[in-house]
């Protein structure tokens, strides 16, 4: 057992490392997926076997060809200025470019599709280009866009640890209410302060008159969203209905269509995205997260903290996976309702922000033309402060 934790604690380190140094990300996962065949001596065959069902595995493909579509929404979006007309008018709305900012990052957040990465990004550049470098600008596209990411019902892992921890999704959402606070206030420094606190070119009573054209400037958008939460729709299939009805109403010419095929396509977000799928597929073949609780359970902390651990770790490599792993154990040890799913959800979803198999983590690197580990070292700080926070408000709760 403890030889096969401390071979992945290499893989992991490796991929630090590469990344340290500045190596392409898919450079550094497929550094790692070779490591890992190398330490645990997976057979050629299961190696294959691996690739296979990452290439035959329909939530794979549905990822990998939704991202393809909403870049190239995202395109025709561009072509005819929607964005920045979107950001005149939330400038407008708002008078100012925080609430603006962080508002539209978790609407985007809204939608459970990691390429809503991208549309959330173009904003969040148009809006902030001459207060933030590309750097911060990343950060706080990948911070306040997972904020519902944490919490919403829409995400099929929220469900899932409800349904093993056995726990209301009301309940367990009236306890993520201050954390989700926390989650805006912490990611609010430094960066968010950067940018002005409102907007003198206009007065209260002029606000009204500009939400119809934010509407009418972000209805592909909502429609996806529409379609998507309240439609049941595959993001797919609501995409390519926005794209179509976006044509139509834009006038897209065949010749415009056609030369966004090829503009729309970017092999390094295709290729990275299928690496870090690849390596959570290694990652469960090994089965390494179903020792973390035995490995964790000799150290002398409390038994609420030993599973703080088994899910910020397992959060690290393969959030999904430690919530099926751990839940069940987590809850049939400890009688702790919603606070405890509330807590453990927190470290969950903060150490997969700083993962490098997280794909929306990915794609707003890839986004923003800057490296993995750049991002993952401005998320990590106010990650771990939150992680802190979220234990105090736990005791709290159980003290109550």
């Amino acid at each position: 057992m403890q030889t096969k934790l401390l071979f992945f604690a290499c893989v992991f380190l490796v991929i630090i490392i590469l990344l340290a140094l500045k190596r392409p990300l898919w450079q550094a996962i497929l550094g790692g997926i070779v490591l890992i065949v190398i330490l645990y001596q997976i057979p050629p065959m299961e190696v294959l076997n691996c690739i296979t069902r990452v290439l035959t595995n329909r939530n794979s493909l549905f990822l990998i060809v939704s991202l393809y579509f909403i870049t190239y929404l995202q395109e025709m979006l561009n072509l005819r200025n929607l964005p920045s007309l979107v950001v005149e008018d939330l400038n407008h709305l708002f008078r100012s470019k925080r609430a603006n900012i962080i508002s539209t990052a978790i609407f985007f957040g809204l939608l459970p599709s990691p390429a809503a990465t991208i549309f959330c990004g173009d904003i969040v550049k148009e809006s902030t280009g001459e207060y933030l470098d590309k750097y911060e600008q990343a950060f706080v596209t990948s911070w306040y866009r997972h904020i519902p990411e944490s919490f919403m019902p829409t995400y099929s892992f929220i469900l899932l640890f409800a349904t093993l921890a056995n726990v209301p999704i009301t309940e367990f959402i009236a306890c993520m209410i201050v954390p989700v606070i926390l989650f805006i206030l912490v990611g609010y420094y430094p960066y968010i302060t950067k940018l002005p606190k409102a907007s003198r070119d206009l007065v209260p009573s002029e606000k009204g008159k500009y939400l119809l054209p934010l509407l009418t400037h972000l209805w592909p958008i909502l429609l996806v969203l529409v379609l998507i939460l309240a439609g049941g729709l595959s993001v797919i299939v609501a995409i390519l209905i926005s794209i179509v009805a976006t044509g139509m109403v834009y006038r897209f010419k065949g010749k415009e269509c056609t030369s966004l095929l090829t503009k729309a396509f970017h092999p390094s977000l295709i290729v990275n995205s299928f690496l870090c799928l690849l390596l959570k597929e290694f990652t469960s073949y090994v089965e390494v997260l179903e020792l973390l609780p035995d490995a964790l359970s000799v150290l002398p902390i409390p038994t609420y903290m030993i599973f703080v651990l088994i899910f910020f770790i397992g959060g690290l490599f393969n959030s999904t996976g430690i919530i099926a792993v751990g839940a069940p154990l987590a809850f049939s040890t400890l009688s702790g309702g919603a606070p405890l799913m509330m807590l453990l959800m927190c470290m969950c979803h903060m150490a997969n922000q700083l993962s490098p198999t997280h794909i929306c983590v990915v794609i707003a690197a890839d986004h923003f033309g800057i490296s993995l580990g750049s991002l993952i070292r401005r998320i990590a700080p106010p990650a771990l402060i939150f992680c802190v926070l979220a234990i105090l408000y736990y005791n709290l709760l159980i003290l109550i």
